[in-house]
């Protein structure tokens, strides 16, 4: 049979002459069945990856791998369940989804590029600062007595009953002395920002 030929008569094989050359294959591990499955596929499965992947060495191997595992699979195709393109379409499908999954880079979450900064961008940190002066400059402004409570509570992280018990106040007397304090903070602050 001439070559012309044979390609022309592996275009024109039907749905069932191919089910029953798979059937042969998976029942039988037909080799001729196997080759005249893999010259009807495999231009087909190679087209279809380089038009899905737009690289012809990638391409190929998928072919490769889709028509290996045609050959193995072979006798788990039913065909009740569709026609043998479909079944081998699928399996193309699948492996180019699984190498596109292993080709696609994972995040490197200590890449320099993703890991944040340790020192804040220009302009926060200028604000930051004139922040800071401001309350230095308010806090200036408070009662002695004000300042102390205010100082020990936030600065040194006392709690307001040991700091009633430290200045031999009343508990009430050292958080009305932060909430006065507070208050002028607030109103000072305001006409300042």
């Amino acid at each position: 049979m001439k070559r012309s030929d044979r390609n022309l008569q592996e275009q024109e094989l039907s749905n069932a002459e191919l089910s029953r050359l798979l059937g042969l294959v998976g029942a039988e591990r037909n080799v001729e069945a196997f080759e005249t499955l893999f010259r009807f596929y495999s231009p087909r499965v190679r087209a279809f990856m380089a038009m899905k992947t737009r690289d012809a060495l990638l391409a190929e191997e998928l072919m490769q791998e889709t028509m290996m595992s045609v050959w193995n699979k072979a006798a788990q195709f039913d065909p009740a369940r569709g026609n043998v393109s479909a079944w081998i379409f699928t399996i193309a499908r699948n492996l180019r989804i699984d190498a596109f999954r292993r080709k696609r880079p994972v995040f490197d979450e200590n890449d320099p590029a993703f890991v944040k900064d340790d020192a804040p961008p220009a302009d926060v940190e200028l604000e930051e600062r004139q922040d800071a002066e401001l309350l230095r400059q308010a806090m200036e402004s408070l009662p002695p007595e004000q300042l102390e409570v205010i100082r020990r509570a936030f600065f040194e992280d006392v709690s307001h009953s040991t700091i009633a018990e430290d200045m031999g106040l009343p508990l009430g007397t050292v958080k009305s002395r932060i909430r006065l304090a507070f208050d002028k903070l607030r109103t000072s602050l305001e006409g300042r920002r």
